[in-house]
């Protein structure tokens, strides 16, 4: 299975959902792609299998992946502070990819009915929603 990380600013959300993937699901390969320089380092040291910064690598990645997974901000052009580009959101939202979009209330984006959840909830979930793609229930 190949799963994407995609973040941005520091890092800290792909950190976390690399470094649970990886122990959820040690065969799969994960790439870890950084909308800046030190995104894509903290993934890496996470434990992601491959790693690169920026908008081509997120572009040539989507359309390998199986799984796609990254901040709701990734959907949408100049979000993240500026560091998510049209050709990115394209990118993801036309891939073949099973997409999981991590929610957040922060900035200008707000997502009604969402609740503020804890870290741990968030990623439980999302483990949660890959052994469902794993089982073969992709919708």
């Amino acid at each position: 299975m190949e799963v994407l990380v995609i973040d941005g600013q520091g890092g800290g959300l792909g950190k976390a959902l690399v470094s649970e993937i990886k122990r959820n699901f040690p065969h799969y390969n994960v790439t870890a792609i950084g909308t800046n320089a030190i995104a894509t380092a903290t993934m890496h040291k996470a434990g992601a299998d491959r790693a690169a910064t920026g908008e081509n690598p997120v572009v040539v990645a989507s359309k390998n992946a199986d799984i796609i997974i990254g901040p709701i901000a990734i959907t949408v052009p100049d979000s993240l502070l500026g560091e998510v580009t049209d050709k990115m959101v394209y990118a993801i939202a036309t891939s073949g990819a099973n997409r999981i979009f991590i929610p957040s209330n922060h900035c200008s984006h707000y997502v009604v009915g969402v609740p503020d959840l804890s870290m741990k909830t968030l990623l439980d979930g999302v483990i949660s929603r890959i052994k469902e793609i794993e089982e073969g229930n992709k919708c």
